[in-house]
Parts: structure tokens; sequence; C-alpha cells
């Protein structure tokens, strides 16, 4: 197991380094970097003639003179050759260290505590709502497999499937938040948040939370709901459930005590990245819809204004997350079902 462990932490190496490298590669070719967008913001100031503003003298048509272009450059830490920077920059993440923002001028570190909060609140209730769903409804599919409750709930779970959920956060909006006006259209808490008492937050934390919770989670316990219903199909046919009938143990006493450990295994060790990546992944057009100001939200900014240090300080943390997560749901298998062997 030690040995299987390190060979694991080893691969995390050359894994976290063709990411890097490749997104490194790609965004020296992509147009409208961060000097060139700083020009563009100061021609647009500027309206086409002579004008200073921000220490940045732009000259109408004439530009920015070179030196001032140097000095830009030099800020951005483009005077320096791609090979030099990407190696900089892994040097950097080998510290741990994320780098700065160019835009925002705070740490990556920083932006990203201060955008955990949202992704954390969307993540948790979407992540426990979608399993105390999902479990006891893939049980009772199983169970009653092939009647008009499994069909009727199929349908019902394809259906919820099938629609995107930004289409959901939208029809949500419009009918309960704008028509009816029984929740906020936007944020996550009131103007007037810290007047309230400790009971008037919590329940205003949950009117806010509710319409994009509710997005999120229609769509998301879908596969969690048919997995159970087949695990527990396939452990219901095989020879020990018989066995244990034939003993005269109940039908309760079966499905929990002996079907239900064995038929989790696929769940379990989906458990930690299903947690994890509720957290990072899937709620960027929520978060936008919904004005949530959370990680999401981040990397789509970060993106489009060509923020170099937080795109690349956030993909590698994302990476490194994802890839220790893989590995914890590796070795779930062997904490579930001790007859599982890495050698």
């Amino acid at each position: 197991m030690f040995a299987y462990i390190l060979k694991r932490l080893l691969l995390m190496l050359p894994t976290l380094f063709g990411v890097l490298l490749l997104t490194f590669v790609v965004i020296q070719f992509v147009p409208g970097g961060p000097v060139e967008q700083y020009l563009a913001e100061a021609k647009a100031g500027a309206g086409g003639a002579s004008a200073e503003g921000g220490g940045l003298s732009y000259r109408g048509a004439q530009g920015v003179d070179d030196k001032r272009l140097a000095e830009i450059k030099k800020l951005y830490g483009f005077d320096k050759p791609p090979t030099e920077r990407f190696m900089q920059m892994l040097g950097q993440f080998a510290r741990f260290d994320l780098g700065r923002s160019f835009f925002q001028n705070k740490d990556v570190w920083q932006l990203v505590k201060e955008k955990l909060p949202v992704s954390i609140s969307l993540g948790l209730w979407t992540f426990f709502i979608s399993y105390l769903i999902s479990v006891p409804l893939g049980v009772a599919k199983a169970v009653r497999a092939g009647s008009r409750f499994d069909l009727v709930t199929t349908l019902i779970v394809l259906v919820g499937y099938a629609i995107p959920g930004f289409v959901l956060g939208v029809a949500l909006l419009v009918v309960f938040g704008g028509q009816l006006g029984w929740f906020p259209l936007r944020g996550l808490t009131s103007a007037n948040w810290d007047e309230l008492s400790l009971g008037g937050k919590i329940v205003d934390y949950l009117w806010h939370i509710t319409l994009p919770v509710t997005a999120m989670v229609l769509g998301s316990f879908a596969v969690t709901a048919m997995l159970t219903k087949n695990s527990f199909l396939e452990e219901i046919r095989k020879q020990y459930v018989l066995t244990a009938r034939a003993k005269g143990l109940g039908e309760r006493q079966v499905l929990w005590k002996h079907v239900f450990r064995n038929a989790l295994i696929p769940l379990v060790t989906g458990f930690p990245a299903a947690f994890i990546g509720a957290f990072f992944t899937g709620s960027l057009l929520i978060e936008t819809l919904f004005s949530l100001d959370g990680l999401g939200l981040l990397s789509y900014e970060s993106v489009i204004r060509r923020d170099y240090p937080v795109v690349l300080g956030t993909l590698y943390l994302f990476t490194l997350i994802g890839l220790v997560t893989k590995l914890i749901s590796d070795l779930c298998y062997v904490w579930v079902d001790p007859r599982v062997k890495f050698d």
C-alpha cells in the first residue's frame, strides 16, 4: 500500500507539469493579453486624443512611447522570454506561491479565500441534498424495480437531468423571483445583513440560497440515483441474499445490513471526488445568473480579462486538489472492501 501511494504521488508531478505546460503554451498564442488590454483601456480613455491618466501617457494616433511600453511589459513580466517565465512560475508553485493578480492587485490565495465561502455554500448544499435524495430514491427504485413507481420516478429523474441548470435557474428567477416575488433575484445575503439577529441571518441566508441550490440539485442527483438502483439490483440477485432470506432474516435486515454495504461501494469510492468537485465545478453559470461572487465567476472573469496569474494559479490549485482527491477515492476501495489489493 505504501509503495502504491508513493507511486501515485510521484505520478502527480508529471501530470501537474503537463497541465501547466499545455495551458502556458496555449496562453502564448491567445490574442488580447494583459498589455494589449491595458493599452486598449488607455486608448478608450483618451478618446483618440492626447491624454494622461493612471500614469500612462497615450499620445493619440502615436500610441504609447516605447519607453513606457517597455515599463508596462516589465510590470507584467513579459520582458522575459517564455521559458524563463515558465520556470519562474514553476518555482513559485513549488513554494505554493500562486502569484498576484494583474488587475485586482491581490494575491491569488487571497482571491480564492474571498470567493471560497460562496462556492462552499453552493457545493455543500448541492452535495448533501443530492445524496440525501438520490440514495434513498435509488434503493426504493431497486426494491420496486419494474413497478409504476420505478417508471414514473425514472421519467422525472431523466427529465430533470436533461434540463440544464442555468435554464432552470432562469425559469426559477422569472417565476419565483420576478412574477411572484417570493425569493430575491441576486446575492447571497441582504443589504442589511449586519443589522439582523442570528435567527434573522439564518433565515435570510436560506432565503437567498434556495433558488440557486434548487437549480443545481435537480440535475445532479440523477446519476447517483440510477447508479444506486443498478448497484442494489445487482446485489439483490446474488446468492448470499437468497441465503440470508432462507435463514429467515427480515427483508429490511437483508437490505440494510447485507445488500446496502456491498451496493454502496461505487458510491462511497466516488464520495471524495463528488464532495470536492461540488465546490469547484458546475457553478459558473449559476453564480453568474444569481450574481454570486464565487470561484466559478472568478475563473471566468480571469480568463476574459487575461489575468494569467489567476488563471494559472487556480488551475494549479484545482488540478492538485483533483489529483489528491482521485487518490483518496482509489484508497476508499480498500477501506470499503478489504479484498481489493493494489498489487
